[in-house]
C-alpha cells in the first residue's frame, strides 16, 4: 500500500532500480573474455601493443608467450 507521502513507492522503486543496475554488471563482466584464455590471447595479440597496460603485457607473457 502507498502511505500519505509515496515512500513505499519509492521504496520498490529503488529495490528495482538497485537489481536492474546488478543484472546489467553481472552481463557485462561476462562479455570479457577470461585472462589467459585462448580467446584472450588472441584478441590482445589483435590489439595494438602501445594500447596494452604494464598487467595485460605481463598476463600477456605468462599465459601466451610461455
Amino acid at each position: 500500500m502507498l502511505s500519505k507521502n509515496g515512500t513505499s513507492l519509492n521504496v520498490s522503486a529503488k529495490v528495482i532500480s538497485i537489481a536492474l543496475a546488478g543484472i546489467f554488471m553481472v552481463g557485462l563482466s561476462g562479455c570479457a573474455p577470461e585472462v589467459g584464455s585462448e580467446k584472450w590471447c588472441k584478441q590482445m595479440s589483435e590489439k595494438d601493443k602501445g594500447d596494452w597496460s604494464a598487467n595485460e603485457a605481463a598476463d600477456y607473457a605468462k599465459h601466451c608467450v610461455f
